[in-house]
């Protein structure tokens, strides 16, 4: 039985500014880095909010809510640890880890 994870989690927003001659749309960060760093583009990059504690299950809706998975942080869909870091890493077949650890929740 998995138990709600004991670990801490954080939400950073960091805004980038970008001033150009032309309409500017990249949300490809490299590109954007490039551009500001080593191309005709300036930029200012700004942490908008400083770090925040997310309880777990925060981190889980967070996550969905950017289109990732909460097994990016080996958590399952109630914010609990779904197994130890290292045996998940260490398992040669993600998927079947995967496919388990979902049919248990």
């Amino acid at each position: 039985m998995s138990t709600k994870s004991k670990r801490k989690f954080y939400r950073t927003v960091i805004e980038i500014e970008v001033l150009s001659e032309t309409p500017y749309s990249s949300t490809d960060l490299e590109k954007i880095n490039d551009d500001i760093t080593n191309g005709h583009q300036s930029g200012l990059i700004t942490i908008v909010s400083d770090s925040e504690e997310l309880d777990p299950l925060t981190c889980v809706e967070k996550l969905t809510a950017q289109g990732s998975d909460p097994e990016f942080f080996l958590l399952n869909k109630h914010g609990h640890d779904i197994e130890e870091e290292e045996d998940y890493l260490n398992d040669d077949d993600e998927d079947e880890v995967r496919l388990r650890k979902l049919k248990k929740d």
